[in-house]
């Protein structure tokens, strides 16, 4: 355990670089849609618990279950605007200097007018909310791999139209869902269109599949980030592979606990990835599921992993170098980080 009292984790300057749109949302944002349109939420999502699932395919059903309940009630321009919203004030309030939120525009597309209406609406919303709140708010579109690989085509050909670095800016391609599913390599040619456009690589893997599926993704996608890749430390090459690639890893420990990957937070190899010369990024995931946000992941690397508060603030650094913001934001927000160290604790 760290033997210092702590500074206060909320005034950590912090990049937060894994959050899916729809988990960012508040309960009682959840509750008011769902009541407005008459729907009936699942238990689970009505009582605010935490999802715990086991780590196999009828875990992921329910957990993909739920997600997609609290999905069905995000039907209107206003609503998609009230997320990312509320996603920047609850970054803002917890120290975050820079969100890159993760959204696949796809399923809100029949409500706004299309695939290209929904993107844009989140964009303009990250912009406003980005001087509303004082936290810049970027989007890294993302695929699924429960749709055909052209659909992924498409939104990479979508996201690169607004790519860029600054708030309200398209800066990175994703693909997430079921690790298990679908072909890594029939991906390939939508990271490519997206990496031509200046877009950083940043798909799911190395969670719910091991080392193995890792070194796929390293091979097919070239990620810059890997969203998760905690199962990389199983295997020594494997995981001196990402760190000579330069890939950094959006850990997030109440996911992997949630969805079954390790029994406990003490069992995540955090401290394992950071002692191997890792960059890590901390990242909340989907809140709204697993009842933890972004601070909550910074306290769980002091209070369990033993942390103090000098590789705090390291982990801070390599969120705020991992992300797409531009080097007067990252010189900002790490000169923020020295001076968090700089005031004495607590």
């Amino acid at each position: 355990m760290s033997t210092e009292s702590g500074r206060d984790l909320r005034a950590l300057p912090k990049a937060h670089l894994h959050l899916h749109f729809t988990g960012s949302m508040r309960s009682a944002t959840l509750t008011d849609m769902a009541a407005r349109r008459g729907i009936v939420l699942p238990d689970l999502l009505q009582e605010g618990e935490r999802v715990h699932v086991p780590a196999d395919e009828r875990g992921w059903f329910r957990f993909q279950r739920l997600y997609d309940a609290a999905r069905a009630c995000v039907r209107s321009e206003a609503d998609m605007r009230r997320i990312v919203d509320e996603a920047a004030a609850d970054d803002a309030a917890e120290g975050s200097g820079r969100l890159e939120i993760q959204v696949d525009p796809t399923s809100y597309a029949p409500f706004v007018g299309g695939l290209t209406p929904a993107l844009e609406i989140v964009l303009d919303e990250a912009r406003a909310a980005s001087a509303r709140h004082g936290v810049e708010v970027a989007v890294v579109v993302a695929a699924s791999r429960l749709r055909h690989p052209l659909d992924a085509r498409t939104l990479a050909r979508l996201a690169a139209r607004h790519a860029g670095e600054g708030p309200g800016e398209v800066v990175g391609f994703g693909l997430s869902n079921d690790e298990r599913r679908g072909d890594t390599s029939a991906f390939a040619p939508a990271f490519a269109i997206a990496r031509h456009a200046g877009l950083a690589s940043v798909p799911h893997g190395g969670e719910l599949l091991g080392p193995t599926h890792v070194d796929q993704v390293l091979d097919q996608l070239e990620p810059d980030r890997l969203g998760h890749g905690v199962r990389s430390v199983e295997d020594p090459a494997v995981l001196e592979r990402v760190l000579e690639s330069g890939v950094a890893l959006e850990v997030c420990p109440a996911s992997n606990v949630s969805l079954g990957i390790y029994a406990t937070s003490a069992d995540v190899p955090l401290r394992a990835l950071a002692q191997a010369g890792a960059q890590v990024a901390l990242g909340a995931d989907d809140p709204l599921l697993f009842r933890s946000r972004l601070v909550e992941q910074y306290r769980t690397a002091r209070e369990v992993h033993g942390f103090t508060d000098t590789e705090l603030a390291q982990l801070a650094r390599g969120s705020i170098l991992a992300s797409r913001a531009s080097a007067t934001t990252k010189d900002r927000l790490l000169a923020g980080v020295d001076d968090w160290l700089a005031t004495p604790a607590g």
